[in-house]
């Protein structure tokens, strides 16, 4: 081996350049040989030919710019680059490769340390929240949507269930004169499992055991079975996380379609459950917002204002493992193909884009709004500032925010709010 062949491999040591087709990979050595490349040029350009190969682009051969100085070559490749990240996306000739097609995953049942209650993993008073407690009655997810940040945490091909979780439900001791809102869906599907494992017998009973806890499921599934067959507690709040068919059918992989998701819901309303829906991610591409507008009047076409909770609205926010786990996979996605600008230490889309998004989203329904059971609608994740140019009014305070939340949640529910 010569000094560069050393230097090259040295250079492309924690990359994701074994996963280059290789004629790109020999490209790319004959360039960094040619140009002399330093190390971070060499990561730079892997990582632009990997999204591009991601994106369903043009690859870094056809792209590359003819040039002989290496500043001129860098600046204009990086511009072609940011181009592709700043014009809409479109789905139109998107040809999705190696999505998975079905679930491949083992179930494990430890007897795990600790309960895993406590706060949303994303909250912060850098962005406005609403202060939820989340419960890990299941780590890992079926589901493969290309976004989702469980992926970066958990074994993505492992589920994994707590032996003991029962036991600790029953143990857990909360203040009685304090309304609770516990959500089971952060590091898992709240319902894709049914009630395996028991799980979702001893969720019932702790709702039943503890009138004064909201208890939130959050799914992209339609395995609505067992509340279907028991009687479900009035202080169990069923959402269904939705998008557009577009982003279904190209970025949520294996999840239950538009429709029976919202068949699902529908069913649940019918018994008496209390529903909601969260639009998060809310993601831009080619005519987003009109194919978002039809979701949001499906809705209001199919549901009463008093049979739903909630409305909340986010958009994609990344940090950066989950980035570098999303270029290490073998799939096609467009889902990173977006104007990166930073969200209190995050990559998110443009202030002014989010803007946009969400003000689209709430001027849709408005019918909701004015009612006497008017839906609770919120943002997620986001900008203080951001709630009054959407919605017309923002909160002081993160606690500010869950008072109004609970109280509004609990009337619908019909329970005693308890501050």
């Amino acid at each position: 081996m010569n000094n560069y062949d050393e230097k090259f491999n040295n250079s492309i040591k924690n990359t994701i350049f074994c996963k280059l087709p290789t004629k790109e990979q020999e490209f790319i050595k004959e360039q960094a040989y040619l140009l002399n490349f330093s190390f971070q040029e060499i990561k730079q350009i892997i990582n632009i030919a990997r999204d591009l190969s991601m994106w369903d682009e043009k690859n870094i051969i056809e792209i590359f710019p003819n040039h002989e100085q290496k500043k001129v070559i860098l600046s204009r490749l990086k511009s072609i680059y940011n181009d592709l990240r700043l014009k809409p996306n479109s789905y139109k000739n998107f040809e999705l490769k190696n999505s998975p097609k079905e679930q491949k995953y083992t179930f494990k049942a430890l007897d795990k340390e600790g309960f895993g209650l406590g706060l949303c993993p994303v909250a912060s008073e850098k962005t406005r929240c609403c202060n939820l407690l989340t419960l890990d009655a299941v780590e890992s997810c079926g589901f493969d949507c290309s976004y989702c940040s469980i992926q970066s945490f958990y074994n993505q091909n492992t589920i994994t269930f707590d032996s003991s979780f029962a036991d600790k439900l029953k143990d857990l001791k909360l203040d009685k004169n304090k309304t609770y809102h516990i959500g089971t869906g952060q590091a898992s599907d709240s319902l894709m499992f049914g009630n395996r494992e028991g799980i979702l017998d001893a969720l019932f009973e702790f709702a039943s055991n503890n009138p004064n806890v909201i208890l939130e499921f959050k799914t992209k599934s339609d395995n609505i079975k067992y509340f279907m067959q028991n009687n479900v507690p009035k202080n169990i709040l069923c959402t269904w996380s939705l998008n557009t068919k577009t982003i279904i059918d190209n970025e949520e992989h294996l999840t239950a379609s538009l429709q029976k998701r919202i068949n699902a819901a529908r069913r649940l309303a019918d018994k008496g459950v209390k529903v909601g829906f969260h639009f998060h991610p809310i993601v831009e591409y080619e005519n987003y917002l009109q194919e978002y507008k039809e979701v949001y009047q499906t809705l209001q076409d199919t549901f009463l204002a008093k049979e739903v909770v909630l409305v909340s609205f986010g958009t994609l926010t990344f940090i950066k493992p989950v980035i570098k786990q999303l270029r290490e996979r073998d799939f096609k996605s467009k889902i990173t193909q977006m104007p990166f600008e930073d969200a209190n230490g995050k990559n998110s889309y443009p202030y002014a884009t989010k803007q946009k998004m969400f003000k689209s989203a709430y001027d849709s329904f408005k019918a909701w709004q004015n009612d006497d059971n008017k839906v609770f609608f919120y943002l997620c994740m986001e900008d203080h500032n951001i709630w009054q140019e959407s919605f017309g009014y923002q909160y002081s305070t993160n606690n500010d925010f869950e008072k109004d939340m609970l109280s509004s949640y609990t009337k619908k529910l019909n329970m005693e709010f308890l501050i």
